[in-house]
């Protein structure tokens, strides 16, 4: 039986994550080892903070605090985003924090270079000589030399919008101490990406069946692929192992290097935890592990190419991705999500005003699966108040508090001979009925979604259809009879509910005065005519309440404004 080693593309520790992070990469995984939880299955969820880099040191300086409690600022406010989500992680830790990870990434290296994946070369490299470092690309500014601005980055020019050279740009200068550096050289690795490719990866790739995004994606990268350099001239990050380093000094492991490994180290961090530091091989190096990566587009090639060459290349065994389930952009009201330009949604704003479970299961109706897709805070409101509030909330609380108040809050009777015929015209003539779980298992969470609704209304064509508020004027029995299937309906559809909704599952469940995690009971197998109810007449119903709160036309509109659209 195979077993799931789920991750989520680590989060840079840099700044928030806004929507189009939440639904790219982390909702979606989320969702999907919920479902294959309640099913039965054996599941891993790994991820953690992305926290090396010179994005950070450079951010960590303007502020004047040191890096890791910078890192750390950020890695809380992130994990208080997935909190607030709903998103749960086995392990969360950090490439920074990990006790695992820089012995693990060292130990990458170091056999990638014994196995003849690396190569040395010498490159010229600008200098700072007052600062007595080589400087990374984010540390220089200059004139581009492309189309003469300047104010140009290093790395690339704000202007035109072009990548850099470093050693082309005119007029160069350090970020830090705004002095003239000078070229000299440096020794840095190289993976050989297409020996690994020859060898294996190009014909994994070929021969696995991959999202057709996933596929577009890489298109003729594969072909083009070469030396791709592994380290830099920097303190902060994973030290070049002293034993392969040669006797130089100041070299890191490249933060795209070391960071997929966190997937690894923060495994091993895990089973140490857990009592058994040699449980992580059992996930990692395994036949029977079926890897999934959850990340978005820009970050294909190296959940697909790049780090699936690095776990062959080491030779120990360690399983290559099963699937990538990768999403296009999501963006805002018809432009990019900017925490710069002040276009997004503030999280903390948002769940201080809003409901997140709304949110959750809007970003999963409107996920970017197969092409860029959008927040529009009019789509937002009309999932709530048509899909959620109309069709499950009205549901569940017109059915309970009816039994409130003229059932003594209890499960009614229903005898065997009426069950059979409420279920006749309930299973085959009230609309399709379908199971989310074969979609999320698709990596459709979109359709899922969609079957998660059209599930509820079954139930109200259903009720509408015998209207027992008004039978019970003339057959309370039978009208309670009704009721009842409706009764075990809604506890079909909290069961349903839980990968997208936990919460408001287990609101649900109460309401129909369960006890335990609703989540407990496993995943629901397609309603069989006799063999699918599950409460028994009598039970007394917990207390009911609303379960979401419609949004009005003026608090949408107020929101479009704000970002100017």
């Amino acid at each position: 039986m195979p077993r799931y080693l789920v991750t989520s593309a680590l989060p840079y520790c840099n700044g928030p994550i806004h929507f189009g992070h939440v639904t790219g990469a982390y909702l979606p995984a989320d969702v999907y080892v919920r479902t294959l939880r309640m099913q039965g299955e054996e599941v891993l969820y790994v991820c953690g903070g992305d926290e090396h880099g010179t994005a950070i040191t450079i951010n960590a300086e303007q502020e004047g605090v040191p890096y890791s409690e910078y890192v750390s600022r950020w890695r809380t406010a992130i994990k208080d985003t997935f909190d607030r989500f709903g998103i749960r992680f086995d392990v969360w830790s950090g490439t920074s924090i990990c006790p695992e990870h820089a012995a693990t990434s060292q130990e990458f290296f170091r056999r990638l270079d014994q196995n003849g994946y690396l190569q040395k070369q010498s490159t010229e490299q600008l200098y700072c000589p007052k600062d007595k470092m080589f400087l990374a690309d984010r540390y220089i500014l200059g004139t581009c030399y492309l189309c003469g601005h300047e104010s140009a980055r290093g790395n690339e020019c704000p202007n035109c919008g072009q990548e850099l050279e470093p050693l082309k740009m005119k007029v160069a200068r350090c970020k830090i101490c705004g002095t003239t550096p000078e070229k000299r050289p440096t020794l840095h690795w190289y993976l050989d990406l297409a020996q690994l490719r020859d060898e294996h990866i190009g014909a994994w790739f070929a021969d696995h069946p991959w999202k057709p995004n996933v596929t577009g994606f890489i298109g003729n990268q594969l072909s083009q692929i070469g030396l791709r350099p592994i380290t830099r001239d920097m303190s902060w990050g994973v030290p070049v192992p002293e034993d392969r380093a040669g006797g130089e000094r100041g070299k890191v492991l490249y933060v795209w290097f070391d960071a997929p490994i966190g997937y690894v180290s923060f495994t091993q961090e895990w089973a140490r935890l857990q009592g058994k530091p040699d449980e992580w091989k059992r996930w990692w190096q395994s036949e029977d592990t079926r890897l999934v990566h959850f990340i978005g587009k820009d970050n294909i090639s190296f959940h697909c190419v790049i780090f699936p060459s690095m776990l062959f290349g080491v030779k120990q065994q360690y399983v290559l991705p099963w699937q990538v389930p990768a999403n296009e952009f999501y963006n805002l009201q018809g432009g990019k999500f900017s925490t710069s330009e002040k276009r997004t949604i503030p999280i903390e704003d948002f769940c201080a005003r809003f409901d997140p479970e709304a949110a959750r299961f809007y970003l999963l109706a409107s996920a970017p699966e197969t092409a860029d897709s959008d927040w529009r805070w009019e789509d937002f409101q009309a999932c709530v108040n048509a899909s959620l509030a109309d069709k499950i909330g009205n549901l569940v609380t017109r059915i309970l508090r009816f039994l409130d108040k003229n059932y003594e809050g209890q499960v009614p009777a229903c005898d065997d001979a009426t069950a059979a015929e409420f279920e006749r015209v309930l299973l085959s003539e009230c609309g399709p009925i379908g199971d989310p779980a074969v979609f999320v298992r698709e990596f459709k969470f979109r359709r899922a979604a969609e079957q998660l609704v059209a599930n509820a209304v079954v139930a109200n064509v259903f009720v509408d259809r015998l209207a027992p508020w008004t039978l019970r004027k003339t057959d309370p029995a039978r009208a309670g009879a009704v009721l009842a299937i409706c009764c075990d309906w809604i506890a079909l559809l909290a069961r349903w509910m839980v990968p997208f909704m936990p919460g408001k599952a287990q609101a649900i469940w109460e309401m129909l005065g369960n006890t335990g995690r609703v989540e407990a009971g496993g995943w629901p197998e397609l309603p069989c005519a006799g063999r699918w109810r599950s409460l028994a007449a009598g039970q007394k119903l917990g207390t009911v309440s609303g379960l979401f709160a419609k949004l009005d036309d003026a608090t949408v509109a107020a929101e479009v404004a704000r970002l100017g659209t």
